[in-house]
């Protein structure tokens, strides 16, 4: 295997450690969430500032200040990423990391005050427990109010995982649910990690084993059936999905980029998307994957790309094979209970 799955740091292979997202220097981690309602958000802050590039592949996204991410643009540094359930409404979360970041004088120095450069994207979760209730102002600044960069990183029915769901192509009544995840390496003083929720359209296997982890169930709810099968059968079929779906994930990394090269490597990070998910990057899917650079470490940016590949692979399985059941649908262990 060329990466592991344990939750504490160890060797895997050479000089290659596993380690935890929040390792990587620059970032503070946060999240807030309603577990009744199913929804919550996720905050990566960087302080300092980060370079941050993004790629946004999937047919329905819901995103916030990416076009500030174009190198061609003026801001160079921005200093979070907000990932939010919610649907389109979930972008509200951002308004409460702008105050919270303001307050502690942290942006872009405009002379009368600092204005926080936040991205974010979010993912519909509408269809899980409360709808009426979506991460808003109040639960971004809670978010932020968490942020940590110790060594704990909560994975599955956390922030912005909390209402995540995939397998979605029959009903909800036959989905499964995913979460967040995340998973991260350090080789020499590079070090590289991925975070990720996980709400896609279709079925997410193991590229490691081979194994299907999730997906659409059975109509007796035993078993996981093939999604891709299920739309090449119906081609004919112009389905409205809501635009019920989206995976949303960064990579962040220590090596030195400038915003050309982050924004390539967030494309390149969606090689993990892809080798994960089937069918990735659908009309229905908002699949993004925003890039951070906090550090001064010279490194290859193919090299580091396809590091942001495995990792976010991995933080992919992480999502859904350390999540529990929720709102009354089935998890990957479920399932492995009844094998």
């Amino acid at each position: 295997m060329f990466f592991g799955q344990a939750a504490n740091i160890r060797t895997i292979t050479g000089e290659m450690i596993e380690i935890e997202f929040t390792d990587i220097e620059g970032i503070e981690v946060g999240h807030a969430h309603n577990l009744d309602a199913a929804t919550g958000c996720t905050v990566v802050i960087c302080k300092e500032g980060a370079v941050a590039g993004v790629d946004v592949r999937g047919g329905a996204p819901g995103t916030r200040e990416t076009d500030l991410l174009n190198p061609v643009n003026m801001v160079q540094k921005i200093h979070a990423i907000v990932l939010s359930g919610g649907s389109a409404f979930g972008l509200d979360a951002a308004s409460g990391v702008m105050k919270f970041l303001e307050e502690k004088k942290i942006g872009f120095d405009v002379g009368v005050t600092r204005v926080p450069i936040v991205c974010g994207a979010v993912l519909f979760d509408l269809a899980i427990g409360d709808f009426k209730v979506r991460p808003d102002e109040k639960m971004g600044y809670q978010a932020c109010q968490n942020a940590t960069n110790r060594p704990c990183s909560p994975h599955g029915n956390v922030g912005a995982g909390t209402g995540a769901t995939v397998g979605k192509i029959m009903d909800m009544n036959r989905a499964m649910k995913s979460g967040l995840g995340t998973y991260a390496v350090r080789i020499g003083d590079l070090k590289i990690g991925a975070l990720v929720v996980v709400n896609c359209l279709g079925d997410v296997n193991d590229p490691q084993t081979g194994e299907k982890l999730a997906g659409p169930l059975s109509e007796d709810g035993q078993k996981i059936i093939d999604t891709e099968t299920i739309m090449a059968d119906a081609y004919a079929e112009k389905k409205n999905l809501f635009g019920g779906n989206t995976t949303i994930g960064i990579v962040a990394t220590n090596a030195a980029l400038d915003k050309a090269q982050a924004t390539k490597l967030a494309s390149m990070a969606q090689n993990g998307y892809a080798r994960t998910m089937s069918p990735a990057h659908t009309m229905f899917d908002g699949d993004a994957i925003f890039a951070l650079s906090t550090g001064v470490v010279t490194a290859d940016l193919s090299v580091v790309g396809l590091l942001a590949a495995r990792v976010m692979e991995r933080a992919v399985v992480s999502a859904v094979k350390d999540t529990q059941g929720l709102c009354g649908l089935k998890c990957y262990s479920d399932l492995q209970k009844k094998i």
